[in-house]
């Protein structure tokens, strides 16, 4: 990517250990190099915002352009199409209260290039007793039924003797270790999830959600596209670029992942159980990037919830505070549009670039996501929230579009 941006060297990014040489800046005083932000209401030609056409029908396209081009990467021509199937639908239980549990897999078409295999991984839970559709929030994360259903004890018997069975046939050594512990078992009766929880731990947020009516859908990221510079050749990125490597513009992991999202979304449409208009998304560090993304593009999600997203996600690119704009080109440069490389360039065909020359922000970001509900957080440094997140900046981006 370098080569083809004409970039010979970029620039380290800072350390995230405060005693290292390199540290990355917490003063405040030196914290906004770059203090002019792109204002989101006016158009490339100068003129003012004054309408709500004028935001959706002219600036809003030009800050997605920028957004697409530059930072996160633009979608392919032709995307594939995805066939979602269930694989698992159960009736389980979350925190005693009933549920009706799904395990997805949504296979995306590879007949263009079948060296490659995307199948993308998902959950749903839902109230069981629930009188009609239900709200979900959709979290990237790792995709997994509550508690799956137990065989009773009989059952597990019976399978437990045919394994012991199979394992000593024939083989003396396993024979003589059965029978030395003849009341084990190779497959132990399991407690519920909900009956194994640490004493004095309160209720997780998939419990808070169904008991307040709510379902929750889980869809794997690692399942689109891996979390690593090596997989840009394999998952749906390469996927459609037939196993090579990418143009500048072409879309990054985040993006990749939000598309996944919207294709999970593209099930929920079709679930009854499912009141698909009031669907949100969440996510948490770079999945709360991934969260925020998914908002901004696709207009379907009813609202966000971002946790502690940093750089490149809700705070500001231009901001000089923990996590760097050269901390996402030198490192995470994967999770971006190749494009977003040439603002970490020392040395370059083209000089030399920083977050001060990006022609947009996240605040426009954010921007891009109204009218609709979005919650950005973070927790409390004191408390173990890294500094690095650089909460001032995010809250800087979030006023900044008001």
């Amino acid at each position: 990517m370098m080569e083809q941006l004409g970039i010979q060297a970029l620039r380290p990014g800072p350390s995230g250990d405060e005693k290292a040489p390199n540290h990355a800046n917490y003063d405040e005083s030196l914290a906004n190099p770059y203090p002019q932000l792109p204002d989101p209401l006016t158009l490339k030609d100068g003129k003012k915002v004054t309408t709500p056409q004028m935001w959706w029908n002219e600036r809003r396209p030009e800050i997605v352009e920028d957004m697409e081009r530059e930072v996160y990467g633009r979608f392919p021509a032709k995307l594939p199409k995805v066939t979602w199937s269930v694989v698992v639908s159960e009736q389980e239980f979350v925190a005693f209260r009933p549920v009706m549990a799904k395990k997805l897999l949504g296979h995306v078409d590879n007949s263009a290039y079948p060296l490659i295999n995307v199948d993308i991984s998902m959950t749903l839970v839902v109230p069981a007793n629930a009188k009609g559709p239900v709200p979900v929030l959709m979290m990237f994360g790792w995709s997994n039924l509550p508690a799956p259903r137990q065989p009773p004890q009989e059952d597990l018997d019976k399978i437990n003797a045919r394994l012991k069975a199979l394992l000593g046939k024939d083989d003396p050594e396993i024979q003589a270790i059965l029978a030395r512990y003849p009341a084990y078992d190779p497959v132990p009766a399991q407690l519920p999830a909900f009956l194994s929880r640490p004493p004095g731990s309160g209720p997780t947020p998939t419990e808070e959600l169904i008991a307040a009516g709510w379902g929750y859908a889980v869809i794997s990221p690692a399942s689109i596209q891996a979390d690593n510079g090596e997989g840009l050749t394999r998952g749906i990125i390469g996927l459609v670029n037939h196993g090579q490597p990418r143009k500048p513009d072409d879309w990054g992991a985040l993006r990749a992942w939000a598309w996944g999202a919207a294709r999970g979304l593209d099930y929920l449409e079709t679930d009854p159980a499912v009141d698909a208009r009031h669907v949100g998304i969440e996510g948490v560090s770079r999945f709360g990037k991934a969260a925020l993304v998914t908002m901004a593009f696709e207009p379907r999600f009813a609202m966000v919830l971002v946790g502690s997203s940093g750089k490149g996600g809700a705070t500001l690119l231009r901001r000089n505070w923990g996590e760097a704009v050269e901390s996402l080109t030198g490192g995470e440069y994967y999770w971006m549009a190749g494009n977003f490389i040439k603002y970490g360039a020392s040395k370059a065909s083209f000089g030399s670039k920083n977050g001060g020359d990006l022609p947009v922000d996240s605040h426009e970001l954010i921007a891009l996501c109204a009218p609709r509900p979005t919650f950005i957080s973070y927790g409390i440094p004191e408390k173990g929230d890294a500094k690095w997140l650089d909460h001032q900046g995010s809250f800087m981006a979030a006023v900044a579009p008001a």
